[in-house]
């Protein structure tokens, strides 16, 4: 073992670095929906992003 990755780790990890950059990419390229006002909705984040709703102080999860 001289220290040095071998080639396989090599390709591992360069594939790695490809993913993380074709990712990023994505991210940034991603943009957020852009959805119509609501009219009488609920104030505060979209509760179906987290799995569950709040009604009278009482969280319920589907």
């Amino acid at each position: 073992m001289s220290g040095e990755p071998s080639e396989k780790e090599a390709r591992r990890e360069a594939a790695a670095a490809r993913a993380l950059a074709e990712a990023e990419a994505r991210r940034r390229a991603a943009s957020a929906a852009e959805l119509p006002p609501e009219i009488g909705g609920r104030d505060g984040p979209e509760p179906v992003r987290f799995g569950d709703w709040e009604r009278r102080g009482i969280a319920v999860d589907f």
